[in-house]
């Protein structure tokens, strides 16, 4: 099978180097569930390397490199990923079986989110700081981390890499980055990118392998701070490991988010993005709107309409761009979606869509599984408190604001939420009583690369994009001139 097979190194040094077990596994196309790609097995000695030569490139390198040229390098690296955004797209669908129309589209929004990094990159001044003394001259300086480590999931490996990635060069880090083994491919073509775009060896590397790569990393010492992009259960890992070092971390976990219709919205807008909130990238999005909060007054209508819509998604092969909804990632979501689906029939929830896995046709060689709808959910229902992460709609009633608030926020989620009405006060209210780290107002999945993206709660800690998620990968440091001749008592208290 390896013969046969393209066999993928890792990326350490600036060198493609084997692992150094010689182990290596093979990743599925879940259109087909044919092997496709052999990855690399990293182990804790395949990583500690990857980590020293981060190290060595960001103290003899890159943490001298000025921002200038950190800015050039990454506007060409963005000009390749423009370039190959297609060849890109086509890869990670053929990994994870998201449609190629998003992932080409995800690809062309990394390159966006690189450039406008990039343009911070010589502009991290500091700070002078006028003091109660006037013979001390104080100043604070914006001075890089060190090493970074990036783990990233498997539903959308570059575009999760684009959040972290592009803030951590442009201040100044080294990077290693691990990615899902379920989905590895496109991470370790895009380090081919840094490569062809001239980044000094060192500066990106890439590990690849299961949880014990993952272990290895965030337990072995040597990263300033690590960022990851998963599930609750991994980041409470990451957090416990990350803690005996005292490693800070950034979290992008889960959500269970709440997509609010007012009876005063427009109503065929409304229904579309209900849609697009939950169908699009088959469900498989921590900002998914999963929760459906209908005002009763118009709740009928919107449920037959959604219903009927939802018959009508067109399923396929994810390279067709015609096809509207992919594919599960990975046999063991796949499965997982479907137990969600199985138990919630038993629940008392309504299906009034789907229900099953999709096996028509070409379907049938495939993890598909058929766009599904429960009315008349609970809250309380495991249907509305856990993160399926699969095309599954939960919808839930609401007589009022008050109503649609508290149940929104009856959540141990916090990522996203999305609110439709034409009441311009309404809006304001609502966005300002969610508990949520984002909120879209007639509108649902719009990024933008200015713009905070994280949670609370569960939902995570720190951001990514925009100015906050630079400066996550920034530290503070202070400077303090005694500018003064005269010898002063070094117990006297001082301001």
């Amino acid at each position: 099978m390896s013969g046969t097979i393209p066999t993928h190194r890792l990326y350490i040094g600036g060198e493609w180097i084997a692992p150094e077990s010689g182990e290596v596994f093979a990743t599925y196309n879940p259109f087909n569930q044919q092997p496709w790609a052999m990855i690399a097995q990293a182990d804790a000695r395949d990583v500690a390397r990857a980590v020293a030569a981060a190290r060595e490139a960001f103290e003899t390198n890159w943490s001298r490199t000025s921002g200038l040229e950190r800015a050039q390098l990454m506007h060409r690296l963005a000009d390749l990923l423009e370039r190959d955004a297609d060849r890109m797209g086509t890869l990670e669908s053929t990994d994870n079986g998201k449609i190629v129309r998003e992932t080409r589209s995800q690809m062309r929004f990394v390159a966006r989110t690189i450039r406008f990094f990039a343009g911070y990159a010589d502009k991290l001044w500091g700070k002078v700081i006028p003091l109660d003394r006037r013979d001390v001259f104080d100043y604070a300086t914006l001075e890089p981390l060190g090493v970074i480590g990036l783990i990233t999931a498997w539903n959308s490996p570059i575009a999760l890499l684009g959040n972290k990635l592009p803030a951590a060069l442009a201040a100044g880090n080294c990077v290693v980055a691990k990615p899902s083994e379920h989905a590895s491919v496109t991470t370790l073509e895009f380090a081919r990118l840094v490569e062809e775009a001239g980044f000094p060896p060192g500066v990106f590397n890439v590990v690849t392998g299961d949880v014990r790569t993952g272990q290895a990393l965030v337990s072995g010492g040597g990263l300033d701070k690590i960022s990851f992009t998963g599930s609750g259960h991994g980041g409470r890992e990451i957090a416990a490991a990350a803690g005996r070092t005292l490693t800070p971390v950034v979290l992008e976990l889960g959500g269970k988010s709440p997509n609010i219709i007012f009876e005063d919205a427009d109503i065929a807008k409304a229904t579309v993005g209900a849609l697009a909130g939950i169908f699009a990238a088959t469900g498989q999005t921590c900002i998914a709107g999963s929760r459906l909060l209908v005002q009763r007054s118009v709740y009928p209508g919107i449920v037959a309409a959604l219903a009927e819509r939802a018959g009508r998604i067109r399923l396929g092969n994810p390279l067709d761009l015609t096809t509207e909804m992919g594919t599960a990632a990975n046999r063991p979501q796949f499965e997982r979606i479907l137990s969600f689906i199985d138990s919630a029939k038993h629940d008392g929830a309504r299906l009034v869509a789907g229900g099953a896995a999709a096996t028509a046709g070409d379907l049938k060689h495939g993890l598909f599984v058929q766009p599904t709808i429960f009315a008349d959910v609970d809250n309380a229902m495991p249907l509305a408190r856990e993160e399926i992460f699969g095309p599954v709609l939960s919808i839930i009633p609401f007589d009022d604001e008050d109503e649609a608030i508290r149940v929104a926020n009856d959540t141990r989620f916090g990522l996203a939420s999305g609110i439709w009405t034409q009441n311009l006060n309404r809006m304001h209210r609502v966005s300002a009583a969610l508990k949520a780290g984002m909120v879209w107002v007639n509108t649902y999945r719009a990024v933008a690369a200015q713009t905070p993206f994280g949670g609370v709660k569960e939902s995570g800690v720190g951001r990514e994009r925009g100015q906050e998620g630079l400066m996550e990968f920034l530290t503070t440091k202070n400077v303090m001139i005694n500018l003064s001749e005269e010898d002063r008592d070094p117990f006297a208290v001082q301001t």
